[in-house]
């Protein structure tokens, strides 16, 4: 018998072999999230991500317990480019808040995994929104040895305690708005936005890739 040698890559594989979504209306609210929880962020240091593989703790025989989150945030670690996020390479430091947006296929056992996952391993507040029924629930805590509170519709408008973004709902369905009141831009308006920030810097003779 042929044994496969364990490597890195198989015992913490960089993809799980599921699309990142499975819409366009799934798409567009994970991309929505991203972009404008780094704009949010982007004054502080932390790691936002979409779709990416979290691998909690080190293991030496596969399969090693992971989730792949649609958004999380990393609060404490360095923006930057990863493969997956390995917590036991960022100073053990869980992602304190995940999103998981709902697409057709996903079943109400496969969710309450993920909020089992989430509130083994450390995560503080998560969120979970079916924009096609327009659905929405969420837990939060202040520490990861406590309980989980139950979020609903009945409790919004809501403020998050870590991000300071606040929920509402709205005829469209959900409304995430920034801490200013201003409500979470579509990405086109993000990277527009963006990108005309970075020509002023130009203008001015800054090269933004070096902020």
């Amino acid at each position: 018998m042929v044994h496969t040698p364990i490597t890195p890559q198989t015992l913490y594989p960089d993809t799980d072999g599921q699309p990142m979504a499975e819409n366009t209306l799934q798409y567009r609210w994970i991309v929505r999230l991203v972009a404008n929880l780094k704009r949010l962020l982007k004054d502080q240091q932390a790691f936002v991500a979409g779709d990416l593989l979290w691998y909690p703790v080190p293991v030496t025989q596969p399969p090693a317990p992971c989730q792949a989150p649609d958004v999380f945030v990393a609060l404490g670690r360095p923006a930057g480019d990863r493969s997956s996020y390995k917590q036991w390479e960022e100073d053990n430091i869980a992602p304190q808040v995940v999103f998981e947006i709902i697409s057709p296929s996903n079943t109400m056992a496969e969710m309450t995994n993920k909020q089992m996952f989430y509130e083994q391993y450390g995560v503080l507040e998560m969120f979970f929104y079916d924009p096609e029924q327009d659905n929405f629930w969420g837990f939060h805590r202040t520490r990861p040895d406590q309980g989980f509170t139950l979020l609903t519709p009945l409790h919004l408008p809501w403020t998050s305690p870590l991000l300071n973004i606040r929920f509402e709902c709205s005829p469209e369905g959900l409304a995430v708005y920034h801490p200013d009141g201003e409500l979470f831009k579509e990405p086109e308006a993000v990277f527009e936005e963006r990108d005309r920030a970075f020509a002023k810097l130009r203008e001015l003779g800054i090269d933004p890739n070096t902020l």
